[in-house]
């Protein structure tokens, strides 16, 4: 009997959300599950990081941070 392998699933500990109009714009941040605050820039989801005691390396890495509609430079309404 052979056992399937589960496909791997990746739940990074930081999930920065989609831009929401505002102003300025903001994009809200969940750490572990729980939102955290409204960051309007990449410094202010590091800071959040940084308070929780996430020391982040790269914020590319797919492992620790997601980012739901678009990326760490899309901080405005399109």
């Amino acid at each position: 009997m052979t056992e399937s392998a589960a496909p791997y699933i990746s739940h990074p500990r930081i999930v920065v959300h989609a831009v929401q109009p505002g102003t300025p714009p903001f994009r809200i941040v969940e750490i572990d599950g729980e939102m955290v605050g409204e960051a309007k820039s990449l410094t202010q989801v590091l800071e959040f990081a940084a308070d929780a005691g996430i020391p982040v390396h790269d914020v590319d890495d797919p492992d620790l941070v997601r980012w739901v509609g678009g990326d760490k430079l899309t901080w405005t309404l399109h």
